[in-house]
């Protein structure tokens, strides 16, 4: 067994080998796997908000689907990955409060999320195989690029992998 990498929130991590990468805390945020089974090479991206450009507080890159999945991409891509046979698994986007009978979009983070992250890695030419998103629950997250498991725990749920 290789190292844990812990990702804090707003932030992204790459690895490999027997590496595992995890982040804590998913609730409205979407925890971003991307890997290239051919090289080992993996990261995992804690993404905040969907869009840099609908707020001026935008200097964290790490922060936003758009401008941390392209970061975390061309990284992986300068570490040895092959853009061409990178896929993606994802995780978080809850809808961890309620806020009335509204119907708001703005308030619907979460959607918002896992809609920016897949927009971002389809613009890229990244499938995505899998996710657990949504619901109102919780997310923390272990993902191994070496095998692509990706274990999801939530509390008062069955872990469970993706």
């Amino acid at each position: 067994m290789g190292e844990m990498i812990k990702v804090g929130m707003a932030d992204w991590k790459l690895c490999l080998g027997d590496d595992t990468i995890t982040t804590l805390g998913l609730g409205s945020c979407v925890g971003v796997a991307v890997r290239d089974p051919g090289s080992g090479v993996g990261g995992l991206a804690h993404v905040m908000l969907p869009n840099s450009m609908e707020t001026t507080n935008n200097s964290n890159r790490m922060k936003f689907a758009d401008t941390a999945i392209t970061d975390m991409i061309a990284e992986m891509v300068k570490k040895g990955a092959n853009k061409s046979r990178l896929v993606a698994k994802l995780a978080g986007g809850a809808q961890m409060f309620t806020f009335g009978s509204s119907k708001n979009d703005m308030m619907r983070v979460g959607d918002r999320n896992v809609a920016a992250c897949e927009k971002k890695l389809k613009e890229l030419g990244i499938k995505v195989l899998t996710k657990d998103t949504g619901e109102n629950y919780g997310r923390t997250v272990i993902f191994t690029p070496a095998t692509g498991d990706y274990v999801i725990r939530s509390v008062g749920k069955p872990e469970k992998t993706i």
